[in-house]
């Protein structure tokens, strides 16, 4: 069973998201792609979303927001970790509240239960991305004291380009079935 937790705003509590809670996950995940423009982009699934997230190496963490009883917002975040601090950081991947229920402190209550648990794991930083037209979050952000990583972009490879690099390892080493050894409990490559 899920423990409430109350945040500094009345009636509004957090509860960190259960497999139960898929459904739920992937109706604020389409919400939010709507909002950003970006629903033609969405291929999560529940069961997707249930396999990554609470399966047998879950790949991040979400928390929901709730007034009362009605879910009102979620936050998604995974463990990063930063070479030149030399200690593990925290990328949130999403915040986001539903647009009836913003402009009453929801996200900013999110963010702050993100930063909390960001210390408490002892992260170096807290760092996530923002699309450089959604001025209300780039506000909020800025009251909170975050700031714009301008020298940095972000790069991404995904699809076809993804699997055509990671080929690039199975030609070069005769590869075909890569072991993963970084995962505990499994053994690594010969020595």
């Amino acid at each position: 069973m899920s423990i409430s937790v109350p945040t500094p705003i009345p009636d509004f509590t957090l509860r960190e998201a259960s497999e139960t809670d898929a459904p739920l996950l992937l109706e604020f995940i389409r919400e939010l792609a709507e909002y950003e423009r970006l629903s033609h982009e969405v291929v999560a699934t529940e069961s997707l979303l249930r396999e990554h997230l609470f399966g047998a190496r879950p790949a991040a963490e979400a928390v929901i927001g709730f007034r009362g009883d009605e879910p009102v917002g979620f936050a998604l975040y995974f463990s990063t970790f930063s070479t030149f601090v030399g200690r593990p950081g925290m990328y949130l991947e999403d915040v986001f509240i539903r647009p009836r229920w913003r402009g009453q402190g929801f996200g900013r209550a999110m963010l702050a239960y993100v930063a909390r648990l960001a210390v408490r794991r002892g992260c170096g930083r807290l760092e996530w991305s923002v699309l450089d037209w959604n001025e209300p979050a780039l506000g909020l952000y800025r009251s909170l004291g975050a700031v714009p990583m301008d020298e940095w972009t972000v790069q991404r490879l995904s699809g076809e380009a993804i699997e055509r690099v990671a080929s690039e390892f199975d030609r070069a080493s005769g590869e075909t079935g890569l072991t993963d050894f970084a995962l505990p409990g499994r053994s690594g490559p010969a020595a």
